[in-house]
């Protein structure tokens, strides 16, 4: 009778954790499709919201539920820029596999190593899109060297001040 009671109270603190998260990530998705195509017509090295709801939600799942999660972020993606059908598929796909995995590397509940994360999570997603989608040669240096990092360190900032403000709900522990 006792372990029913513990058990309830676990699968009941998971339903709560599981709701605060998704309505962080419900933000994350109104501010990706609302307030981000409103600020600026080019958008260039604005954050992406998108990957940062991948990266949160990889590094606190398996690297199968990382990679599910790429693929439903990249098919989204593929769908509104539908420039090279795929690009943004394989791109996510490979970041939600590859920060999921990473996590059990680095621990994620370090405020430089989140930064890190969602730096290196875009610069290199972004990177792989470029790859995939057939990017001109002539036009690769300057979307990798420049616009590639620019997004990614505001998209890093942003990752940063969510995890600060939602680390409770997001149940990452910060140390500095």
């Amino acid at each position: 009778m006792r372990l029913f009671r513990l058990s309830d109270r676990r699968r009941r603190g998971r339903a709560g954790d599981r709701l605060r998260v998704a309505f962080v990530l419900l933000i994350l998705l109104l501010l990706e499709f609302y307030l981000r195509p409103s600020i600026v017509e080019g958008q260039h090295g604005l954050p992406d919201f998108l990957i940062l709801v991948l990266l949160l939600l990889a590094i606190r799942e398996e690297p199968g539920v990382g990679a599910l999660t790429g693929f439903l972020i990249g098919l989204v993606i593929d769908v509104l820029t539908p420039a090279r059908f795929g690009a943004g598929i394989l791109a996510n796909v490979l970041v939600g596999w590859g920060a999921s995995w990473g996590r059990s590397i680095f621990f994620a509940d370090n405020i430089l190593v989140n930064g890190a994360l969602f730096f290196i999570g875009t610069w290199v997603r972004d990177v792989l899109m470029l790859l995939f989608s057939g990017t001109p040669l002539r036009a690769l240096p300057v979307e990798v060297l420049l616009w590639a990092p620019l997004q990614a360190m505001s998209t890093a900032v942003v990752g940063v001040i969510i995890v600060v403000i939602f680390r409770d709900w997001l149940a990452i522990r910060i140390e500095a």
